[in-house]
C-alpha cells in the first residue's frame, strides 16, 4: 500500500482541512468499532455488483470509516482507495493487512477531496450519507473526482420511511426520530444526484438478514439480544450520540423483559413489511 501523497490522482492542498464535528463522534467510537462492525459478504457483493468495476478502473470508498467495505472490495480485486473524516477511523484502517489492490488510505473531508477531477472510475458510500451536512456539495465533489463520461456511484443508506417501520422505535423513541431526522429523503438524495450530474439512478431494496455480521442500527431486527450488548450499541451511532440516557436505559427494560416472555415475537411480527430496511441507491451518468 503506497502512502497517501504517492499518486499522481492526489492533489497537493496547502494546510489541514477543517473537519466537521463527524470527525469528533468517530474518533470517539472508533476504538472498539471492529468488534461489531464487520463487513457483511452480501452487502459487500452487492456493491460490487452495482458498482460493475472494468479492468484498469480505480475506485474510492467514500466516508470508509475504518476501511471494511474498502478492504473487501479491495480483496475481490478491485483498487480501492479508502476516504475517511476521522483522524482514528483512517489509523485503524492502515493499521490492517492489505492485497496489493488496496491504493491509499486518506484523511479528508467528503466535500473537498485532494484527488485530481477524474481520478477514479466510480465511488461507493456505505451508510453515511446522513453525516453529510451539505449533501449536495458532497455529490458534487464525488461527481468531480470520477470519470465524467461513465462514472458510477453505488450508496448504501435507509430512509426516513424505511425507519419509521423498526420496531426500535417502541422501545427508543426520541433516539430513533433523532435518526431519521438525519436522514435525507430519497427525493433529495435523487435531486442532489441529479444536480451533481448523475442522471440514471436506480434503487434495490434491502431487508436485515438474520446472519448480518455489520452491526448496524436495525442488525438486531430478527435478534433483538444484540441490543442488549454495550458493545454492540457502542458502535452505533444513535446509540452512542443520539439517545438519552435515561430513554435507553428504560428501553433496554423493557425490551429485556419482552424478550425473557417472548412477547418480543409478536412486536417483531407486526414490524414485518416488503419496503427494505435499507435501500442500495446505483447513480450513474
Amino acid at each position: 500500500m503506497r502512502a497517501a501523497g504517492g499518486h499522481g490522482g492526489i492533489a497537493k492542498t496547502p494546510g489541514m482541512p477543517h473537519f466537521a464535528p463527524m470527525d469528533a463522534l468517530y474518533n470517539r467510537i472508533g476504538s472498539g468499532y471492529d468488534t461489531t462492525r464487520r463487513p457483511d459478504p452480501f452487502i459487500a457483493g452487492r456493491l460490487r455488483a452495482l458498482l460493475s468495476p472494468r479492468p484498469g478502473g480505480r475506485y474510492v470508498d467514500i466516508a470508509c470509516g475504518s476501511g471494511n467495505y474498502t478492504l473487501a472490495l479491495a480483496n475481490a480485486g478491485v483498487p480501492m482507495t479508502g476516504v475517511d473524516i476521522s483522524a482514528r477511523m483512517i489509523a485503524a484502517a492502515r493499521a490492517k493487512p492489505a492485497p496489493a489492490s488496496l491504493d491509499h488510505w486518506v484523511q479528508a473531508q467528503v466535500a473537498a477531496m485532494p484527488f485530481a477531477g477524474g481520478a477514479f472510475a466510480g465511488a461507493v458510500c456505505s451508510l453515511a450519507i446522513h453525516h453529510f451536512p451539505d449533501l449536495p456539495a458532497a455529490f458534487a465533489e464525488i461527481s468531480r473526482i470520477i470519470e465524467p463520461a461513465d462514472g458510477r456511484l453505488v450508496i448504501f443508506t435507509s430512509t426516513p420511511g424505511q425507519m419509521r417501520q423498526y420496531w426500535l422505535g417502541r422501545y427508543f423513541p426520541a433516539m430513533l426520530e433523532r435518526s431519521i431526522s438525519q436522514m435525507p429523503s430519497p427525493e433529495s438524495v435523487k435531486r442532489a444526484l441529479g444536480e451533481a450530474g448523475f442522471r440514471q439512478v436506480t434503487t434495490e431494496n434491502y431487508h436485515v438478514s438474520p446472519t448480518l455480521r455489520d452491526l448496524f442500527l436495525y442488525s438486531g431486527k430478527q435478534r433483538p439480544e444484540l441490543y442488549l450488548d454495550a458493545g454492540v450499541r457502542a458502535g452505533i451511532s444513535s446509540f452512542s450520540s443520539l439517545g438519552d440516557r435515561g430513554e435507553i436505559e428504560a428501553g433496554l427494560a423493557r425490551l429485556a423483559a419482552d424478550i425473557e416472555s417472548g412477547a418480543i415475537a409478536a412486536i417483531i411480527d407486526a414490524a414485518t413489511h416488503s419496503e427494505g430496511d435499507y435501500l442500495f441507491i446505483r447513480a450513474g451518468r
